[in-house]
């Protein structure tokens, strides 16, 4: 009813024009047929004199309606090229007066977006111009796109690189950074000699833009940071090898003394107990040095092939685990076995440690399509958060005499090897120690 009554007005304008001009047209008719005494001739010249004046009076009505969708059309094209800022003025109500009203509410809903977009835009290009991280966009053809502030500095002398093909760029720039990209993936360089030397991520990244693949370099410098972190490394190892020292040395010192007064008096029958302690701080001592040793001097890996059944079955002849993997002679690893042995070695003896059954320490092998999984899994109480983030660092521990070299040292080897570990607390209680190395 309410759409009824707005289209009202303009449906009684059209039924009283219609109505006058036929009123007009009967009248003029008969006092035509009167004159010329021939209705059809007199209806005829009626026709012909009201009809245009009929339809002009039908597009002068119409006009501003044509006028409103000319309006429409013109700002839906606008709109269409990215242009919001105007809208329509409509004097008149119905369904017309509704329409203009959405419309314009549509614009200022676009127009607002707009600005809101521009805004982000001109926040996020700040940023990224302004990021001490050298970054640069490369599109499908091998040609730069973006290249923000830091990376002209690092790679084109302060020059705009946009336009400039990597391979080119790649081609003045330092050595080292030429090997980091043939290498592939992400991993860190230096540039410089010994005296003066920068330290460098490289960070690479592929993803879809405008349908097309580009590829974002990330290059960051690490120099600062890592001088500052190697600071706190090293007097977190003078801190920890201060404390073990203390702990061996000082009842050796004092053991020594209680011996060679035992000595003096004759009470030689306590003497080899005391002795036995001094030897065993002492080996323990000598323990502690030789892990320190070997984390600091782990040599690169020599690969070699061997199946992965023969490997297991070395390592079980030295620490009892259940195995879940393939038996096939036919997998085949390519690993250092010395180094993996020992990594291994080390993570089956903490899940003996964990508080887990013997029967439930277990080691799964699981062929992925460029790596082989390796999983040490145990059912003790795993690891809460703070320890999950921190167990992977060098002198982390949470054993009274633990050294904090054990995961550290299985991160290194996994690393070495081009692979990685991760932790992950179990499902109904326990440790997963995950390795991933390269097939």
């Amino acid at each position: 009813m309410r759409s009824l009554r707005q289209r009202l007005p303009l449906s009684l304008q059209f039924a009283a024009l219609a109505l006058a001009y036929m009123i007009a047209a009967v009248a003029f008719t008969l006092l035509l047929s009167r004159w010329l005494r021939n209705p059809w001739l007199a209806g005829g010249i009626v026709t012909v004199v009201l009809l245009p004046l009929l339809v002009y009076h039908v597009r002068r009505a119409f006009a501003p309606m044509n006028s409103l969708f000319r309006a429409l059309s013109g700002t839906v094209a606008s709109y269409r090229d990215g242009d919001f800022a105007f809208g329509l003025s409509w004097h008149g109500g119905g369904d017309l007066g509704a329409l203009v009203a959405s419309h314009n509410e549509l614009g200022d809903a676009l127009r607002e977006q707009r600005q809101a977009l521009v805004q982000r835009e001109l926040l996020l290009d700040t940023m990224v111009q302004n990021t001490p991280v050298a970054m640069l966009l490369v599109d499908p053809s091998r040609h730069i796109v973006l290249g923000n502030i830091a990376a002209r500095k690092l790679l084109g002398e302060g020059k705009r690189l946009e336009g400039l093909t990597f391979d080119a760029l790649l081609e003045h720039a330092p050595e080292a950074l030429r090997e980091a990209f043939e290498r592939g993936g992400d991993g860190m360089f230096t540039v410089g000699d010994a005296d003066n030397e920068d330290i460098y991520h490289l960070a690479r990244r592929h993803f879809r833009l405008n349908g097309r693949r580009h590829e974002l370099v990330l290059l960051r410098l690490l120099t600062a940071e890592l001088r500052r972190q190697e600071v706190q490394t090293w007097k977190k190892v003078i801190r920890v090898i201060s404390h073990e020292l203390n702990n061996s040395l000082a009842p050796i010192a004092s053991l020594a003394h209680s011996g060679a007064e035992l000595l003096r008096r004759g009470q030689l029958e306590r003497l080899p107990t005391a002795l036995a302690t001094i030897e065993d701080r002492a080996r323990h001592l000598e323990g502690f040095i030789r892990d320190y040793a070997r984390f600091a001097k782990l040599p690169s890996p020599r690969l070699e092939s061997i199946p992965w059944p023969r490997f297991v079955a070395q390592l079980r002849s030295q620490v009892e685990f259940t195995y879940d993997g393939p038996e096939s002679p036919d997998a085949i690893a390519r690993i250092d076995v010395a180094q993996l042995e020992q990594a291994l070695i080390n993570l089956l003896k903490n899940a003996h440690e964990s508080g887990s059954k013997a029967g439930d320490v277990a080691l799964s092998l699981r062929r992925l399509p460029e790596y082989w999984r390796v999983d040490v899994l145990d059912r003790g109480s795993g690891m809460n958060e703070a320890v999950l983030a921190n167990a992977l660092l060098p002198f982390y521990s949470t054993k009274r005499h633990g050294t904090g070299l054990g995961l550290a040292l299985a991160r290194e080897i996994a690393e070495a090897h081009g692979g990685r570990i991760a932790l992950l607390n179990r499902d109904g209680g326990g440790l997963c120690v995950s390795l991933v190395l390269p097939a």
